[in-house]
């Protein structure tokens, strides 16, 4: 039986101070389940081949409340947005999220999508020397600054003896690492999304390591501040959080009709969506926001703040909200019974 994580006083405050807060509001309010929605719209972004297909396929798209989409192909984009007050909720990796922290952005984190580590990859070129990542001593290593790829190419040099001043770590975007790696300029990558499994498929590229055992797992849900304080816009994000959620454990069983609407807006090879999803790590999933969500996210941070790319520790507990649990948690146990 694992030992279960414990929260320290200031982590659990952190986590729970924003939580007070909007629940007091509502509590004044009486806005909940029930609430008249009709009148509110949500500025969601989301990811080409995302949740907006996503909901459509699973037919969770028939929302009471106005969803204005925004596509933003970035977790910064989503961060930005929402501390400018032109988005009320957002998703990104845990490391955009560590930035806004840093930054004292506008932003709660109010929820977790456990998502595919398998593709988070590092990868060595076909006719590279390298079979394991002890053997990227001196090699040129693609990666993205500041993305998950650095956080997990970081752990899995550290695991090996490495640093990442033994490697010549080259940062790329990941079209031009892709570009690189396919004309011979890179021996090894570490890349996340489709990209890694085309250099695996198109390059010929030998899968070194994935994302397992490296990150979390946990993919935060970003939300504006204004709208987890305001009684109806929490509703409605509630009741997105619950759609999403349903939505993800229909797409487990019934893939391939979500696969097809993802090809509708991405133009990704169908068969190469199925057998990503054919190799993932772990199903997907919706979860509200344990104790150890925090601490882990936490730990990516001081990570960074080590490898030098934070000034100053992070203080990401503070930014963690509490106050959509029980409604995820009811909608789970739903689920469990259907």
């Amino acid at each position: 039986m694992a030992t279960p994580f414990v929260l320290s006083r200031r982590s659990a405050l952190g986590v729970l101070a924003g939580s007070l807060v909007a629940e007091s509001a509502r509590a004044e309010t009486g806005a909940g389940e029930g609430a008249d929605l009709g009148g509110v719209t949500l500025r969601v972004a989301y990811y080409k081949g995302g949740w907006r297909p996503l909901l459509q396929a699973a037919g969770e798209d028939k929302t009471p409340y106005k969803i204005e989409w925004k596509e933003l192909n970035n977790g910064v984009l989503h961060i930005e947005a929402l501390n400018g007050d032109a988005l009320d909720v957002g998703s990104g990796s845990e490391i955009p999220a560590m930035f806004a922290a840093r930054q004292n952005a506008k932003v709660r984190f109010i929820a977790v999508t456990h998502e595919d580590l398998n593709i988070q990859v590092t990868v060595a070129a076909k006719d590279a020397p390298i079979h394991s990542i002890a053997d990227l001593k001196g090699k040129r290593v693609g990666y993205v600054r500041a993305t998950t790829a650095h956080y997990f190419l970081a752990k899995q040099l550290e695991e090996a003896g490495l640093a990442f001043s033994d490697i010549e770590a080259i940062n790329l975007t990941p079209s031009d690492g892709y570009s690189a790696f396919a004309s011979g300029k890179l021996d090894a990558w570490a890349i996340y999304g489709y990209n890694g499994q085309l250099a695996i498929a198109k390059q010929g590229a030998r899968l070194l390591k994935t994302g397992v055992g490296y990150l979390s797992g946990n993919f935060p849900i970003y939300a504006n501040p204004k709208a987890v304080d305001d009684p109806l816009r929490h509703a409605a994000v509630s009741d997105l959080l619950l759609r999403i959620q349903r939505a993800y454990a229909f797409a487990n069983k019934n893939f391939p009709l979500y696969a097809a609407a993802q090809v509708a807006e991405t133009h990704l090879p169908l068969q190469d969506i199925l057998d990503q999803f054919a190799r993932r790590s772990d199903d997907f999933s919706l979860a509200g926001v344990t104790p150890d969500v925090p601490d882990t996210h936490q730990k990516v941070a001081d990570t960074f703040l080590k490898l030098g790319v934070l000034d100053a520790r992070a203080e990401v507990g503070q930014f963690w909200d509490t106050s959509f649990n029980d409604a995820i948690a009811a909608g789970a146990a739903r689920l469990v019974r259907s």
